[in-house]
Order: C-alpha cells, then structure tokens, then sequence
C-alpha cells in the first residue's frame, strides 16, 4: 500500500514540475529570449493537460488526500498561465513605456483574482470570462509585434474581459464540438512549434491559420450561450 502510494505521489511531482518548466520560461524572458521562453511555456502547458487525467486514472483525491492536487495545479498554473508572461509582457517593449510596469501588475492582481474565483468555471465546463491565459496572449503579442498602442489596447480589453459574463471554451473539458476543438489545439500547437522555428517571425502561412484558430477560440462560447438561450 505505502509503495502503491508513493507510486501515484509522482502524479504531484509531475504536475509540480511546472514550475520548473516556469523557471525557465522566467530564465528566458529575463534574456528576452521569447522562443525559448514559449517552448518551456510549452512544456508546462503539455504537462498541465496530462496531469489531470493521470490524478483522475489513479484517484489521487482519495488514495493521497495530506496533498491538493486542486491547490497545487492552481500555484502551477498561475506561474505559467499569469506571472511569467506577465513579466514578459511588461519587459517585451510592445507597450508603451508609460503603461508597461502597471499593466504588469494589473495582470499579475487580476490573475490572482480570477484564480481565486470558486465560479470561474460554469456547470457544462466552460470558463466565465477571459480564462487568464495570458501566455496566449504575450504569444500573439510577440507574433503580431502591433504598434504600442495597439498592445495596450488589447491588454486593457483581456483584463475587462477578465470579469465579463461571457462563456469561454475549455479544449479538453468541454462536450460540445469537442472533436473541432481539439483538433484546432492540435493543430494550434504544431503551428506554435513552426512560429518557434522561424523565431517568432513566421510568414503568413503560419500567422493567419494561428490567428483563426484563436478567433475560434475566442468566439466558440458564443454559440454556447446562443443554445443555451434557445
């Protein structure tokens, strides 16, 4: 029994890695290193869409209940997910100068807030408002390189997006069009892999399919809540 758990502990270690993986990703972004940091963003985000079914397969809950692995996915998450591109987002020069640092910490204090919200996620799994992936979002900042202003609009609507009422799709947890939506991030993280290759200065064959599979993204919870209506 002690060595079945010990065995299944290594579910937590898997998922506690991700804060190596932040680490590095940290390491990168001091350097301004930004295909080297979103590779290990990367990694920690493969490692967070394994870790859940593991600690589900071996009732981790139940078999090791001293750990939260609830908890401890959330303190992973929020280093990969909201710190770390936060940082990135501050120091990458794509914000004015002015608005860098506060926009920084407005993402770091939202992405706190958002975390702790025990109703971030709706009945049918969906997140309520703008999920704090800002990983995501100092990806497609780094990728489209927009005038600082443009950036700093963008921020400012990801952070009000932040606290909308409206319904934003989780890729794995979701029933509905879950076939389209998994296929988009697989497809998503194959053409992320190509935009690493050529340096974050992909051409459009990788920029366009990469920017309609995030307006999909963006948009699919939209006809959830249409059905959800009707």
């Amino acid at each position: 029994m002690v060595a079945a758990s010990r065995g299944v502990f290594f579910v937590h270690i898997v998922t506690a890695s991700g804060v190596a993986w932040a680490l590095l990703a940290l390491q990168a972004a001091v350097n301004r290193d930004w295909p080297t940091m979103f590779f290990w963003l990367g990694v920690a985000l493969a490692v967070d869409a394994i870790d859940g079914p593991l600690a589900r397969r071996f009732s981790i809950a139940q078999v090791m209940p001293r750990w939260s692995g609830v908890t401890l996915d959330l303190v992973v998450d929020y280093a990969n997910y909201v710190f770390v591109p936060a940082y990135a987002i501050a120091r990458s020069g794509l914000l004015p100068d002015v608005l860098a640092m506060p926009a920084g910490a407005a993402i770091v204090v939202t992405g706190a807030l958002y975390f702790a919200d025990s109703n971030m996620k709706t009945a049918d799994n969906y997140f309520r408002g703008f999920p704090a992936l800002w990983n995501a979002a100092a990806f497609y900042l780094v990728l489209l390189s927009p005038q600082p202003w443009l950036s700093a609009s963008a921020v400012t609507a990801l952070l009000i997006a932040t606290f909308l009422p409206f319904a934003f799709v989780h890729p794995l947890r979701v029933k509905r069009g879950r076939g389209i939506t998994i296929a988009a991030l697989i497809a998503w993280a194959i053409l992320g892999l190509a935009a690493l290759w050529y340096d974050m200065r992909p051409g459009p064959w990788v920029t366009v399919p990469l920017c309609a599979i995030a307006l999909y993204m963006l948009t699919v919870g939209l006809f959830r809540r249409k059905a959800q209506e009707e």
